[in-house]
């Protein structure tokens, strides 16, 4: 089990560092450059074999194991005899879980990535892509007929099937209005275009908006949803405005010396909507804070991840990021699990690396600088940074 683990991982490493004008049988023989002209968010993509000889990273008995834990996330839709959809939350005990054989029943588990190294390490296959824009992998195993209904995901997806079968409708409908009588937001009227029945190693590409409802084949049928963050311009604006608001204090008070006297006090004064209006454009302007709130709120780990502490001291080795850590960078700052670190010079270089390839090896360790290494040393007590 342990050599199937590592063999799957170093191909997932290969395919994670293939070039972007190198063709892959993850899209068909399209590079990753052609496959971003062609077909991100612009249409789907269906690709049979494009992982050949996939095995699933967990068993089902592993997948329920991770079902039962508070820190992961996990759901279990039920369709009714008379098609009602029955929506559950975990965490799940493996007593309570429908048996396998009974039919049109899902569980789903967010984040396997987060948990299980082979899992991460799939996902890494599609660092094609920005990481700040890669969410997680969900797993998916269904009873015979299970699924989630026709519905429409806001976000780019990869559909890659691991085990048994799965049907899959699909549809670029503009009619999207949900049922709304049921606890899942499953369309109202689905009318599909296409339809093809996945098996493993089969992966479907659906850019957001794409109506599509996947339907389980004969059970035993496990899906790997390997899905893209998009975020909302107020969501993401306001968490900006929140975190730049705790970093800067505006000492401007407002002064209305040309106030009179009113008959009608109950109306705000043009006044303050302008003062208001200003200390707003004021606490936005300030691009430099900006920048490193928003490379701050992106390297943000998810609320329920948390790491274990080192207990024992870093000593110079090779070093890899906990599958956990998220570490981005842009022109100024490198961030690291919502922290923001200045490095210039050969720092920023060695740290962009890491970041890029997620392990530095012995050599460009002991290279490092004394503050490089006062960091490392921090990150590996913190469980950030492990050794390898």
């Amino acid at each position: 089990m342990a050599e199937r683990i590592r063999v799957e991982i170093r191909i997932a490493a290969r395919l994670a560092h293939a070039r972007p004008n190198e063709a892959t049988a993850l899209f068909a023989g399209l590079t990753p450059a052609q496959f971003m002209r062609r077909h991100w968010q612009r249409k789907p993509l269906l690709v049979r074999a494009a992982m050949p000889q996939v095995e699933p990273r967990l068993t089902r008995t592993q997948l329920i194991a991770l079902a039962a834990r508070d820190d992961v996330e996990s759901r279990l839709v039920e369709r009714a005899r008379r098609g009602a959809w029955k929506l559950s939350h975990g965490p799940f005990r493996r007593a309570s879980l429908p048996p396998a054989s009974k039919p049109k029943w899902t569980l789903l588990v967010q984040g396997v990535d987060l948990h299980h190294d082979a899992a991460h390490a799939l996902v890494d296959a599609f660092r094609f892509l920005p990481d700040a824009r890669i969410d997680d992998l969900m797993i998916s195993w269904a009873s015979d007929g299970g699924g989630v209904g026709p519905h429409v995901d806001s976000y780019d997806v990869f559909l890659l099937q691991a085990r048994g079968r799965r049907r899959w409708r699909i549809s670029n409908q503009r009619d999207l209005t949900l049922d709304g009588r049921g606890p899942l937001k499953i369309l109202r009227r689905f009318v599909a275009t296409e339809e093809h029945v996945l098996g493993p190693g089969d992966m479907l590409y659906l850019p957001p908006g794409w109506a599509h409802e996947g339907v389980a084949v004969g059970g035993n049928c496990m899906t790997y949803s390997i899905g893209m963050w998009a975020p909302r311009g107020g969501g993401l604006a306001a968490e900006l405005a929140q975190r730049l608001a705790e970093t800067h204090v505006d000492p401007t008070l407002y002064r209305d010396p040309s106030q009179r006297a009113t008959a009608t006090p109950a109306m705000i004064p043009r006044e303050l909507e302008r003062f208001a209006s200003t200390a707003v454009q004021r606490l936005a302007s300030r691009k430099a804070a900006r920048r490193r709130a928003l490379g701050e709120i992106l390297s943000e780990p998810k609320a329920h991840v948390w790491f274990r502490k080192n207990p024992r001291p870093w000593r110079v080795a090779a070093v890899r990021l906990d599958r956990r850590t998220r570490m981005l960078y842009d022109a100024a700052d490198v961030f690291i699990n919502g922290e923001a670190v200045a490095a210039r010079g050969r720092d920023a270089a060695l740290l962009r690396r890491l970041a890029d390839e997620r392990a530095l090896e012995h050599v460009a360790v002991r290279g490092a600088s004394r503050a490089v290494r006062a960091l490392f040393a921090q990150w590996f007590a913190a469980g950030w940074l492990q050794s390898r």
